[in-house]
C-alpha cells in the first residue's frame, strides 16, 4: 500500500462535439447540474463545461470541452474506457426506462456481484452506471430526475491501459487504492472515499485509443488543498514520473503526469471549489473567465456559441 492515498477521482474530462447537445445530455437526459459554464483556459475559444451534484463536489464533476466539428475519436489503449457513474440502490429500472424513452440503446452486464447498465452519450462516450448504498444522494432535481434516483457522482472508471499491470502497480503502491478483487481478466481497487472509489482494470490489451469527440482526455485524483499538492507532486517525482509544475485551474490546482500505461493522469484539490465566484444557487448561470482572460470577454462570447441549461423531452 501506498505512503499517501487519494480518496479517489475527482473528476473526468472528456471531448465532446456540439456544446448544446452537450448541455442538452448531461443535464436534461442524465439530470446533473450545469455547475460552472467557463472556458478552456489554453483555448479561451472553447467552452470548458462542470457538470456535477448540486454543489459541485468533488468525486461527481464530469467535464468537457465541447468542439462543434471535431472528428470522433477512438477509445482505446491510453485512455479511461469506460466512466462509471453511481445512483442509489434501486435506481437502474428507472434510469433503463428513461434511457430508452430517449431512444438510448442500453446493454447490461455484470461483474464483481454488481449490476450495469451500459451506454453511450450522442458523441460516443462511454457510460456505465451501478447502484451502490454508499455516498450521499444528489439533491439537485430537474426534468424528472428526483434525488432518490439521481446520480450521486463517479462510481468509478474502467481504465484501459497499454502496459495493465504497471498501471496497476501505481494505483496501488502510487495512489493508495487497495486492490480488492480480481475477476474475468479484470482487477479491481478500491480508494477510502465513498465515492468515485472503485477503479477496474482491464489486464488484456487493447489497440491504441485516439483522441477526438467521445473520448476522455484525462482522468483527475484528488488531493486536500494546496500542501497536500505539493506533497503529491513530490512523492510522485519520487516514483519515476514526471509532473508537471502546480496550475492554477480557478476552482482547483493541478498537476498532470502520464502514467506508463498512457494514461493521462492529474491530481486535483477539493479546495477552494466551485463557489468562489458565484454563489451555489448560482451555479452555472453566467459564463466564469479567470481575471487574466477578463480582458478578452466580448471577444470570447462572440466566438463561443450561446447555449442555455432546458428541459428536453423524449422525441
Amino acid at each position: 500500500m501506498s505512503d499517501k492515498q487519494t480518496a479517489g477521482v475527482h473528476h473526468i474530462t472528456a471531448i465532446a462535439g456540439p456544446s448544446q447537445e452537450n448541455i442538452d445530455f448531461y443535464v436534461g437526459v442524465l439530470g446533473l447540474r450545469l455547475v460552472k459554464k467557463t472556458v478552456n483556459f489554453d483555448d479561451p475559444g472553447t467552452y470548458h463545461f462542470y457538470f456535477g451534484d448540486e454543489k459541485g463536489s468533488p468525486g461527481t464533476i464530469m467535464t468537457f470541452f465541447p468542439w462543434k466539428n471535431i472528428p470522433k475519436g477512438r477509445v482505446g489503449a491510453g485512455q479511461v474506457g469506460y466512466t462509471t457513474f453511481v445512483v442509489p440502490s434501486g435506481a437502474l429500472q428507472f434510469w433503463e426506462r428513461r434511457l430508452n424513452d430517449f431512444h438510448i440503446e442500453t446493454e447490461k452486464e455484470t461483474h464483481f456481484d454488481e449490476y450495469y447498465l451500459k451506454f453511450e452519450d450522442p458523441h460516443g462516450l462511454k457510460l456505465e452506471l451501478v447502484e451502490r448504498e454508499e455516498g450521499p444522494l444528489n439533491t439537485f432535481e430537474f426534468n424528472g430526475v428526483t434525488q432518490d434516483v439521481a446520480i450521486k457522482g463517479f462510481g468509478g472508471a474502467v481504465l484501459y491501459s497499454g502496459s495493465p499491470r504497471k498501471t496497476a502497480d501505481l494505483l496501488e503502491n502510487g495512489l493508495g487504492f487497495e486492490k480488492v478483487a480480481e475477476e474475468n481478466m479484470y482487477l479491481r481497487f478500491r480508494s477510502q472515499g465513498d465515492i468515485g472509489n472503485v477503479i477496474d482494470v482491464p489486464v488484456k490489451a487493447f489497440p491504441r485509443g485516439e483522441m477526438g469527440a467521445g473520448t476522455v482526455h484525462h482522468i483527475a485524483w484528488r488531493a486536500d488543498d494546496h500542501d497536500d499538492q505539493q506533497d503529491w507532486r513530490q512523492y510522485i517525482s519520487g516514483k519515476g514520473l514526471q509532473p508537471t509544475e502546480i496550475l492554477d485551474r480557478q476552482y482547483f490546482t493541478s498537476i498532470y503526469f502520464r502514467e506508463w500505461g498512457g494514461i493521462l493522469f492529474e491530481i486535483a484539490t477539493d479546495t477552494p471549489g466551485f463557489d468562489t465566484d458565484e454563489p451555489i444557487d448560482k451555479l452555472g448561470e453566467d459564463l466564469k473567465l479567470p481575471e487574466w482572460l477578463e480582458q478578452h470577454r466580448n471577444q470570447i462570447e462572440n466566438i463561443v456559441d450561446p447555449v442555455e441549461v432546458r428541459e428536453v423531452k423524449p422525441k
